[in-house]
């Protein structure tokens, strides 16, 4: 009876500590997909490419983290109920291919071929490279963050993005544009999961992108490449 007794003892002791060292000590990091469906958005008619799509080639670099954190791989926090945060990151590709390669998804969407590499590009004019491309797009994150606020009744998601964005005519190596872009939202969910942080994620994403080709100018830049 004894024996059975230690067992038992010994068997709940074994399951305490694998809970406390898997569960109860929670995840070290959050990891979560940020993706822009470019197929959901909605051209703007005066936007949309009625040219030959072999005839246009826009280039898109990829963008340069310029936020002020100790790591850029970084994109949020998760507040946990006791205080202690903990890092959220993007689970493929880091923030600054994600948002270039959404700004290509959206270009193609609007009928315009772009090139597939993305350029590298230190936003100086005299940096621009020289590819086939008429006009290059490039910029920099000003701002992402992605934020989750636990308690035991509720969640609070908040999430933001600044994006500073730059273009430039490839055929005349000149800078004719900068323009920047902000999205922020916010919600409760009595459910927490990555899930949800990459919606998040990807919502303020896809109201950047197309805020930005909402711009008259940007338009009216994209027309003038066109036409050379």
């Amino acid at each position: 009876m004894k024996t059975k007794n230690l067992n038992f003892v010994w068997t709940f002791a074994m399951i305490f500590a694998v809970l406390f060292f898997t569960g109860c000590a929670g995840p070290k990091l959050y990891s979560v997909y940020m993706y822009y469906d470019a197929q959901q958005a909605a051209i703007p008619e005066n936007l949309k490419s009625n040219i030959k799509p072999d005839e246009m080639v826009i280039a898109v670099a990829e963008l340069t983290d310029s936020r002020k954190i100790d790591d850029t791989l970084v994109i949020g926090r998760v507040i946990e109920t006791d205080g202690m945060q903990t890092l959220v990151f993007p689970k493929t590709l880091q923030a600054t291919k994600t948002v270039s390669s959404g700004i290509k998804h959206y270009l193609r969407k609007a009928g315009y071929k772009v090139n597939e590499k993305l350029e590298q590009w230190n936003l100086k004019e005299e940096a621009i490279p020289r590819d086939n491309a008429r006009m290059l797009i490039g910029g920099t994150i000003e701002e992402l963050d992605i934020i989750c606020r636990r308690s035991l009744l509720t969640n609070s998601y908040t999430s933001n993005i600044k994006l500073n964005i730059i273009f430039a005519d490839m055929v005349k190596g000149k800078i004719v544009y900068s323009t920047t872009v902000e999205s922020s939202y916010a919600r409760e969910h009595v459910l927490f999961s990555e899930n949800i942080l990459g919606e998040q994620a990807d919502i303020i994403l896809a109201d950047a992108i197309e805020k930005l080709f909402e711009d008259k100018v940007v338009m009216q830049k994209i027309k003038e490449a066109i036409a050379q």
